[in-house]
């Protein structure tokens, strides 16, 4: 079966799509009676165009800060999907190839510090910041926020300013992606009490893995020198697939389909799966989509891997008669110099797949060293839909009754080790002796 829409083409095979269909009104209801809706965590459905009306304040705040300092990089301080989502739009927008604009920081130990820092030419006024944290207190990023800001202080200080100063100096290399709210989150108090630029939101009712077109993917685009008409691009095509994943046409509704798919695989007992993405523009997609899988299906059976690299150790189990899975492949369109021989290996891995199992090829439209910005917006609300569609599948098929939120969209199990946390054990940004 194969689908096309403006900016991503859809083959399957091996999955019987007639089976659903007296079932499809009933899915796409399920998703449309929440979307939007408050504490559903759905908001990401109509995100993309709520930001396209404030790409132009975006691109005012990315460079104000770059201007107010005069430090070219920016340093991402976030976990999860404060990071994966960045480091996926990044690098499917072919921006920050060089590592040499954006840097990132999530660790809380000594040795992934000292090799930022070193990132950094040790010399942390050469950088701003973007901390990113919807409650303010996240534990990991506070830590490495409170070291980075007392080295700015002490960097200003070493120029001969007073302490004061220093702190006045240092904050205007921090912008807050957080809560609206000062009452929820410590990290706008931070921000409003010590004027910090602008506001930059995490928008109600969107988890962290669904936050590819929030404010903190957004803003780190801007910074990096993604066209302005680039980003409204990307939003429009992202906001197109919203619509159409709300299709009852089944031959339009491509995230529909990809939810089927897995979820048909795993009511025949198909427990294990395989996305793969070809190809470097992809390398942190696939820490992103990890990421989707985890929190969203909450297993830890389907592997998300980048081939080539991936491939010769992941075919002997692929290929083993003994292993019965299910494959995707994500592939960008190749219009260079390669792509003869690229298109040789997705021939041979495609009939490979296509006998070995259930299968799916996606193939996105490029443009230099990244996709499109409209299939780069297309691609990443396919995924989001997607996933939440998988569940909505699986119940409607197996007659099981839904929770109030649907589970794909909570994460409530990841407070066991967060409570472990808690307690004053361990003080984020303390310099151990």
């Amino acid at each position: 079966m194969l689908t096309k829409n403006s900016n991503v083409i859809t083959k399957f095979s091996g999955v019987d799509f007639s089976k659903y269909s007296a079932n499809v009104s009933a899915f796409v209801e399920e998703f449309s009676s929440r979307a939007n809706k408050k504490g559903q965590f759905l908001n990401w459905v109509n995100l993309p165009q709520e930001q396209a009306k404030r790409v132009d304040e975006i691109y005012t705040l990315a460079q104000g800060l770059k201007s107010q300092t005069g430090a070219k990089k920016l340093s991402v301080m976030g976990i999860g999907g404060s990071k994966h989502t960045v480091e996926h739009m990044l690098s499917i927008n072919g921006l920050n190839v060089r590592g040499d604009v954006v840097e990132f920081y999530s660790d809380v130990d000594s040795a992934s510090l000292e090799r930022f820092l070193y990132r950094l030419s040790n010399n942390v006024l050469e950088s701003n910041f973007l901390i990113a944290s919807k409650s303010g207190s996240t534990f990991e990023t506070k830590d490495g926020f409170l070291r980075v800001l007392q080295m700015l202080v002490d960097a200003y200080k070493a120029q001969g300013k007073t302490e004061a100063d220093a702190k006045v100096a240092a904050n205007r290399h921090f912008i807050a992606v957080t809560d609206a709210n000062a009452e929820k989150s410590e990290l706008r108090r931070t921000s409003n009490e010590n004027n910090w630029l602008g506001d930059l939101f995490i928008h109600d009712d969107v988890g962290g893995r669904f936050s590819a077109f929030d404010d903190h993917a957004l803003f780190t685009l801007a910074y990096a020198g993604m066209k302005k008409e680039d980003m409204i691009s990307m939003l429009n095509a992202a906001q197109e697939v919203s619509t159409m994943s709300l299709s009852t046409n089944l031959e339009v509704n491509d995230a529909l389909k990809e939810g089927i798919f897995w979820a048909d695989a795993r009511m025949n007992g198909i427990l294990a799966s395989v996305h793969q993405y070809m190809g470097s523009i992809f390398e942190n997609t696939v820490y992103w989509h990890a990421q989707m899988q985890n929190e969203s299906v909450k297993d830890t059976l389907k592997q998300v891997a980048k081939v080539p690299d991936a491939m010769h150790h992941s075919a002997e189990a692929h290929f083993n008669p003994a292993n019965k899975l299910c494959f995707a492949l994500s592939v960008p369109q190749d219009n260079g110099v390669c792509r003869e021989n690229a298109q040789s290996y997705i021939e041979a891995l495609t009939k490979s797949y296509e006998v070995s199992g259930a299968f799916f090829l996606e193939t996105i439209p490029t443009r230099g060293m990244g996709l499109t910005p409209e299939a780069a917006g297309a691609m990443t609300q396919l995924r989001a839909f997607a996933t939440v569609y998988q569940e909505i599948v699986e119940k409607i098929t197996t007659k099981t009754s839904f929770p109030e939120v649907l589970d794909s969209v909570l994460q409530p199990h990841v407070e066991f080790y967060k409570k472990n946390l808690k307690g004053g054990v361990v003080v984020p940004g303390r310099i151990s002796k």
